[in-house]
């Protein structure tokens, strides 16, 4: 499957904004965005103008897919998805989003980033309801339990990602037993629990694509 090999710190440039893609580096003095880095490109400063309401929602788009660790293809089915379901679609499709287990690894504080949750759970350390599951989207449903694997259990990476549970906390909908290395998803989130994701305009997405 295709899939972006290229720096992620490139990513963040691009945006002009923190998605979190390196874990502690991007909270450092290390990270690009805050050291003012320009732009990537031969011109950057031709993309620094004022954008037209597409422009705006395309990148808010882009941002949320990279956050995510997404290619186009799939983001298009989640909002596919989302559109489907009853209610509001901009919020039904961050709920599925966070219902990925590759996002759900990375909110367990089992790995230090997303990307790093993909390949965990893409090399078959992680177990869904007591079942193997080696599929980054896979949604999780409230009530599923998520673990690391007995053998798996020891890997240096899942310790050091867990030390973050003492200093950021746990999030309400998800419920962490540190010692045993597992957590239960407790609830799809609501829109307004996702902190984090506070200054992301989900609206914008749906506007894009229903043009």
């Amino acid at each position: 499957m295709a899939r972006y090999t290229g720096p992620l710190c490139r990513l963040c440039r691009a945006e002009q904004k923190k998605l979190f893609l390196k874990g502690d580096r991007c909270k450092s003095d290390k990270c690009p965005i805050n050291k003012k880095r320009a732009i990537p490109g031969k011109d950057p400063k031709a993309r620094t103008g004022k954008r037209s309401d597409y422009g705006v929602q395309l990148r808010e788009k882009q941002r949320i897919k990279r956050m995510y660790g997404m290619l186009e293809k799939q983001f298009r089915l989640f909002f596919e998805r989302a559109l489907r379901m009853p209610g509001v679609t901009g919020e039904n499709l961050i709920g599925l989003l966070e219902r990925r287990l590759d996002n759900v690894v990375f909110r367990m504080h089992l790995a230090a980033n997303r990307n790093q949750a993909r390949q965990i759970v893409g090399h078959g350390h992680i177990l869904v309801n007591g079942k193997p599951v080696n599929i980054p989207s896979y949604l999780v449903k409230p009530g599923d339990v998520v673990e690391v694997k007995e053998s798996s259990k020891k890997l240096n990476v899942i310790k050091d990602s867990l030390k973050e549970v003492s200093k950021s906390g746990s999030y309400s909908w998800i419920s962490i037993d540190v010692d045993a290395l597992k957590g239960t998803f407790v609830s799809i989130p609501h829109r307004a629990d996702v902190t984090d994701l506070a200054d992301i305009k989900e609206q914008l997405v749906v506007e894009l694509y229903s043009k």
